[in-house]
């Protein structure tokens, strides 16, 4: 699945789309070079599990964990990670093992030792917005691009859709 996000409200809001679409479970991988709107997204996923304040990514602290009307979210930034061991002295193991929401930015500084992802989010700079391609890792992956495809509020939102939801 692709779409063009024109702006950063329209990243916001297929982060919610999305948020709502994963139902509190999972991990999504988001990747993409500085600055093409990880954060952005994944305050939209906030967003939708109930975060109301700021959110910053978690560079130095590898993690953020949140508690949000029920759902547990770790939002993970592993920018700054220099070895993906180092993931197991801060408990990487236990958070992602937890019935959760896993948000992690910078997936590859951590390969070789994450678990694959659900869903994989790739964003890149496209004029003054971004575009995201969309794809499911596992069938639970599968669940959450069709939960999303069939969002009304995703046409709504303004976005720009490409491509097969149950790629």
């Amino acid at each position: 699945m692709q779409l063009r996000l024109d702006d950063e409200d329209c990243q916001v809001a297929f982060g919610e789309c999305l948020g709502r679409a994963l139902e509190g479970h999972g991990r999504v991988y988001l990747t993409g070079e500085l600055g093409a709107g990880k954060t952005t997204l994944a305050r939209g996923i906030l967003r939708a599990c109930g975060h109301q304040g700021a959110v910053k990514s978690p560079t130095y602290t590898l993690v953020e964990p949140y508690e949000l009307d029920g759902v547990l979210v770790h939002h993970f930034d592993l920018y700054r990670l220099g070895d993906p061991e180092e993931l197991e002295f801060i408990g990487g193991r236990d958070l992602l093992a937890e019935d959760a929401l896993c948000v992690i930015e910078w997936p590859e500084r951590g390969e070789g030792w994450l678990p694959a992802p659900d869903l994989e989010v790739t964003l890149r700079l496209a004029d003054s917005g971004r575009e995201a391609t969309l794809e499911a890792r596992s069938e639970n992956g599968r669940a959450v691009l069709e939960r999303l495809t069939a969002m009304p509020s995703l046409a709504r939102c303004g976005l720009d859709t490409e491509g097969d939801a149950a790629r």
